[in-house]
């Protein structure tokens, strides 16, 4: 799986866009905003058809507070994969670290910074495992984070017996997910903060570089001085945190933790993150792209919902657009090999 998706970027550049004609210059920008393009149209068309309440500032709340514990997941899983590898830890990591965040503080009586603080630097570790597993032991990402993954959810169904973790916890650690700015939930703001660090590390810093270098090929970077295992160590370490953060956001808006709640956050986590490698850069995945590709999802499936759309539509639409990413991820990366060539 290390290279289910490399970082190989096919947006044009400014002197071969110089180039073109004006015709031409749209006919290759269009495949690189083709999903942005999708995204306004898809939000047109529910407002001109729902506009009692799909254009609305509650429908907004809604949609950003129920998204953004995948927006943080499906970035924290592009990490791995800006280098090739991929982290499915974060759909069964996070059952655990909500239940923990929620006992650590009614089963073992911790203050909620204190249990925050533990559920964090235990995400890290579970990150740096993955790295080690990777890396030092030369097992598949797939492999390796699907079995650690399965050990930690049979860790969370051990923990919790099977039974909801309830109890009455502070206020203060309600407001992490509940409270309010300008009008918005605040996690949305949260998003936006992780999203900008990212960008910024990937676009201004040489970390950035070295993880797509490493994407693209491996051997390369390394006979390029990049330390290849240092930095894939990193991508899951820094997964491993925004999963822990994503389990602690989703404990405080649930307040309570149940075994059977997180699986479903996988596959919209890894949609965005193929669908975001579609956009922006196709070919390699990217912040901004991943943000719209879950955007894309999130109001599909709310518009769908209101027009009456039964209870299977969301993991349909999910499923389906997956394989649509895939699909179109793997003929762009054709299209660069072809090109290359």
């Amino acid at each position: 799986m290390s290279n289910s998706i490399q970082s190989t970027a096919l947006e044009p550049t400014r002197s071969e866009l110089r180039e073109l004609t004006a015709s031409q210059k749209l006919g290759r920008l269009i495949p690189v905003f083709g999903l942005v393009i999708l995204m306004v149209l898809l939000i047109l068309f529910f407002s001109i058809l729902l506009p009692q309440t799909f254009p609305t500032l509650l429908n907004v709340r809604s949609i950003i507070s129920d998204k953004a514990i995948i927006l943080i997941l499906s970035l924290g899983v592009m990490i791995p994969m800006s280098a090739g590898r991929i982290d499915l830890t974060v759909g069964y990591g996070i059952v655990l670290w909500h239940i923990l965040a929620i006992s650590l503080q009614t089963q073992f009586g911790l203050p909620w910074p204190m249990a925050v603080l533990m559920v964090l630097a235990l995400g890290v570790l579970m990150g740096m495992i993955n790295g080690l597993l990777v890396e030092i032991a030369k097992i598949d990402s797939f492999i390796a984070t699907l079995g650690t993954g399965t050990v930690l959810y049979a860790i969370a169904l051990w923990h919790s017996g099977g039974r909801q973790i309830v109890g009455v916890l502070p206020q203060n650690f309600y407001d992490l997910s509940t409270s309010m700015l300008l009008g918005l939930p605040i996690t949305g703001f949260y998003v936006l903060v992780i999203a900008l660090i990212m960008w910024v590390v990937y676009e201004y810093t040489p970390m950035g570089r070295y993880l797509y270098a490493i994407g693209a090929s491996p051997k390369a970077a390394a006979l390029n001085g990049i330390p290849v295992r240092k930095y894939v160590m990193g991508a899951f370490v820094a997964s491993g945190f925004l999963t822990a953060l994503a389990g602690v956001l989703l404990a405080s808006r649930l307040r309570i933790g149940q075994a059977s709640v997180g699986l479903e956050y996988l596959l919209p986590a890894l949609v965005g993150a193929f669908l975001g490698s579609t956009t922006i850069k196709p070919g390699r995945v990217n912040v901004w792209g991943t943000m719209v590709g879950i955007i894309i999802l999130a109001v599909g499936i709310s518009g769908i919902q209101q027009f009456g759309g039964e209870f299977w539509v969301e993991p349909m639409f999910n499923g389906v657009t997956l394989l649509i990413a895939i699909g179109i991820a793997g003929y762009a990366q054709r299209r660069k090999g072809a090109a290359s060539k």
